[in-house]
């Protein structure tokens, strides 16, 4: 981690402003830093410290995260994006078209899920021989007799 001058301290944040500023505890700083969606440096008394900068990728992480977007998702995203300056609305723009696709393809399958679902609730124990949830098209029959779905070497 780099180190700061006395001058670089008065523009950064201690972990404390940023944890109150964006509404999570300091832990959650620490696993998204340990984790590589955050950055920070270090001050002369070797103090995190970050740049203003940190507070948008908090706002963009708490957000993807609440569409579901898996952290490796986000943090290879922000990886990509300059470090050098403040995630502009333009940047936000690229992250979110990226994520829109693979959102609407979860909730095409969602969708789905939701549709097949109507037709197993009837027999609550889904043991049918072609039940679209758990054996589409029977295909568990090809492998004989048995729980195949709950047999731990499948």
């Amino acid at each position: 981690m780099a180190r700061l001058t006395e001058a670089d301290v008065q523009r950064t944040l201690s972990v404390g402003e940023v944890a109150a500023r964006a509404g999570v505890p300091v832990s959650t700083l620490h696993f998204y830093e340990k984790n590589g969606l955050l950055w920070s440096m270090r001050n002369s008394g070797n103090q995190r410290r970050y740049g203003r900068g940190v507070l948008r990728a908090i706002a963009i992480i708490k957000v993807a995260q609440r569409a579901g977007i898996p952290l490796a998702t986000i943090r290879e995203k922000l990886a990509s994006l300059p470090s050098d300056r403040k995630i502009t609305m333009a940047d936000w723009e690229i992250l979110s078209t990226a994520w829109r696709d693979d959102l609407d393809d979860r909730i095409a399958r969602l969708t789905r899920l939701r549709d097949q679902m109507t037709s197993c609730i009837g027999c609550g124990c889904l043991s049918i021989d072609d039940c679209p949830l758990r054996n589409p098209g029977d295909e568990l029959a090809e492998k004989g007799p048995g729980p195949h779905i709950l047999d731990p070497d499948e």
